[in-house]
């Protein structure tokens, strides 16, 4: 009996113990959102999603809300000041000093010094309340409009979620206007530099909500590339991102090009050109059937898109034909940009490294 009783009372003790580091655990917590990224010295061999240049810098983005950046062409990093710590997926700087990164639970960071220090404008926890707004106020001044009520249905939907709106792409055209898209036909436009957002889901083509991965402009477009062939264009004369049919139905995943050509890429090495707009469409052979991540236009005028797998695309000139380059020890790759003195910078799984850019390019 007394051992009987001795181990109700071990079971009772375990439990009222439990409970305490449970109630203390929870004492603990902090968000993601609420929580800066902790200052680690592997945070540049961490995961990094996302990666930009900022005059001579280059700065890159990933998990736990790690963000780095470089003055010496990728060969020394430092970590920046971050107010969160969610995951990050994109950055962007339209000027040497201005710039934007996004990430999970709707995060969206401003730097205001080539990325040295970031201070939080949005996140998650707003976003769906921000929704709610808008489109309320325009069902109020449209009562015949069946589509405001809709969107504001799915911004209270959002709210009642949380935080969990993860942002994947970011563009800037300047230090003011710009855009953050996201999952499920998210997309905010700033015409203040993110003092204020404004949603702009009544403002897409894309009626079945699919993800938006990225938002690129290709000197004389801005384009969106989505999953299961989405891909928008902005017009300027409508003010809304028009559905451009493509010929290709899996995910695009990003978007390169320069004035009068453009480039899409995505799943199983898929990559499509277009001289007119995106009326139509090539179909360029890759030779590979790996998903195409990252892509970049060298100081050269040059294509060069990287796979999952780590192989590096090379096409000069125009994007007309695509040639592989063999890498020694290729790794994933997240996102690229190229340094000042011409090295090319990759992001991925393993961090961040660098390769020296061949001049002669030959395939």
């Amino acid at each position: 009996m007394c051992s009987y009783k001795n181990n109700i009372l071990q079971l009772a003790f375990g439990v009222v113990l439990g409970l305490s580091q449970g109630i203390a655990q929870a004492a603990d917590y902090v968000d993601v959102l609420d929580l800066p990224a902790r200052v680690s010295a592997l945070a540049i061999n961490s995961p990094l999603s996302g990666m930009t240049r900022a005059g001579g810098r280059v700065i890159a983005v990933g998990q736990r809300g790690h963000i780095l950046f470089s003055d010496d062409s990728g060969n020394h990093w430092q970590q920046a000041a971050v107010p969160a710590s969610a995951d990050l997926t994109a950055v962007n700087f339209p000027t040497t000093t201005q710039g934007w990164a996004v990430g999970n639970d709707g995060v969206v960071l401003h730097s205001s010094d080539a990325g040295a220090t970031w201070q939080k404008q949005l996140d998650g926890r707003q976003i769906g309340a921000l929704l709610v707004k808008h489109y309320t106020a325009l069902a109020s001044a449209e009562p015949g409009n069946e589509q405001w009520p809709q969107l504001a249905m799915e911004g209270q939907r959002l709210a009642d979620q949380g935080a969990d709106k993860p942002l994947l792409g970011v563009w800037f055209a300047n230090d003011k206007t710009g855009y953050v898209v996201g999952v499920f036909n998210l997309i905010l436009r700033t015409d203040d530099g993110g003092l204020t957002w404004t949603p702009f889901q009544d403002r897409t083509d894309n009626p079945q909500g699919f993800h938006l991965n990225a938002i690129a402009s290709t000197g004389d477009s801005v384009y969106i590339a989505g999953e299961q062939g989405l891909l928008l264009k902005w017009d300027d004369s409508a003010q809304r991102f028009n559905a451009v049919p493509t010929p290709y139905q899996g995910s695009f995943f990003g978007v390169l090009g320069k004035p009068g050509e453009v480039l899409i890429y995505g799943l199983r090495g898929n990559v499509l050109r277009s001289t007119d707009g995106g009326q139509s469409w090539t179909a360029l052979d890759t030779g590979l059937h790996v998903s195409i991540t990252a892509g970049l236009i060298d100081a050269r005028g040059n294509y060069r898109l990287f796979t999952q797998g780590g192989q590096m695309l090379v096409s000069q000139g125009t994007g007309a034909q695509l040639h592989l380059k063999q890498q020694p020890a290729p790794t994933p790759v997240a996102s690229a940009t190229q340094s000042a003195n011409g090295a090319l910078v990759l992001a991925g799984s393993r961090g961040a490294r660098t390769l020296s850019a061949d001049p002669a390019l030959e395939p």
